[in-house]
């Protein structure tokens, strides 16, 4: 068979700056009744949270002051520095000590320590003032819209699929989505690299080779979701060559012992501890859901196809 009857196209929008999909009425009915008992329990637990008499959080009033005058606290060493050279040569200069230091005198001294603690918060200010946090924005993807699905799954796995995509898209930073099951991509969709030979051509996943790295190989060891929150600082970047070469951050969510999905984000450090958590979540239903493909008809003729 040839390699572009193995993937049907979908028809979503892909631009991360407007995400709006229109889901297909399949799919609203499919999760609509999730919805409505998602309502229910969210009200039950508001409702219950008003009778709460238990213990609650304390709001933390010194931290909040900080994070609101970030400018002050860092200048504030450099205000103390000064008041404190300034108090101490003013005492200096009323107390009748003769103005050269004296090692035999105990003011000499005194007063010599505090002057270099006074330089000490002046420097240490300056410092705060100069190294600040940098401030991350999320980038445009340097790729070409992929939308690729195997065309031999099931409907209620390519429905499951497509939530999985518009549900990350929708709330998370995520721009691309790959997942390889029992040896074979059976998903890419999202931003991909382009093509050096073919403009506007994305490349496509070979399995085999992102089987045979370390990432894949540290993945299925551990069974545990990886988070690269920054992937430009890892070597290890270079075995996702079908991502856009500017993605920011990726997780790596192993579906149970034969399958891995590739979440590629705009941002760094895009993905929160709850995304991570969640994503953890759904990656064991999709495996649940995958997993009952194993042993029929459907993994084994994508390998014949492919």
């Amino acid at each position: 068979m040839e390699a572009g009857k193995l993937f049907r196209p979908i028809p979503l929008e892909l631009n991360p700056r407007k995400r709006h999909h229109s889901p297909s009425p399949k799919l609203i009915r499919h999760f609509s009744s999730y919805s409505r008992s998602l309502t229910v329990s969210v009200t039950a637990s508001l409702n219950s949270q008003e009778d709460y008499q238990g213990p609650k959080p304390k709001k933390e009033w010194v931290a909040d002051w900080v994070s609101k005058n970030d400018d002050v606290v860092r200048s504030l060493p450099i205000y103390v520095g000064g008041l404190s050279l300034v108090a101490v040569l003013f005492n200096r200069a009323i107390s009748g000590i003769a103005p050269v230091a004296d090692a035999s005198s105990s003011q000499s001294r005194a007063d010599l320590l505090t002057l270099g603690l006074a330089v000490t918060n002046i420097l240490n200010g300056l410092v705060w003032l100069s190294i600040r946090p940098k401030t991350i924005y999320p980038v445009n993807p340097d790729g070409v819209e992929c939308q690729r699905i195997c065309s031999l799954l099931p409907d209620n796995v390519v429905s499951e699929l497509l939530w999985w995509w518009e549900s990350l898209s929708d709330v998370t930073c995520c721009v691309s989505l790959v997942i390889v099951y029992e040896k074979r991509c059976i998903m890419q969709v999202g931003f991909a690299a382009m093509a050096s030979s073919e403009p506007d051509v994305a490349i496509g996943v070979d399995a085999d080779k992102l089987m045979e790295g370390s990432l894949y190989q540290g993945i299925m060891r551990s069974k545990s979701q990886s988070y690269l929150a920054n992937l430009s600082l890892y070597p290890a970047k270079s075995e996702l060559p079908f991502l856009p070469s500017n993605t920011q951050a990726v997780i790596l969510q192993p579906l149970g012992d034969s399958g891995l999905a590739v979440i590629g984000g705009d941002t760094i450090r895009g993905f929160t501890t709850s995304d991570q958590a969640w994503i953890s979540l759904v990656g064991q239903k999709l495996d649940a859901t995958l997993g009952k493909m194993s042993g029929i008809p459907v993994l084994q003729e994508i390998e014949k196809a492919s």
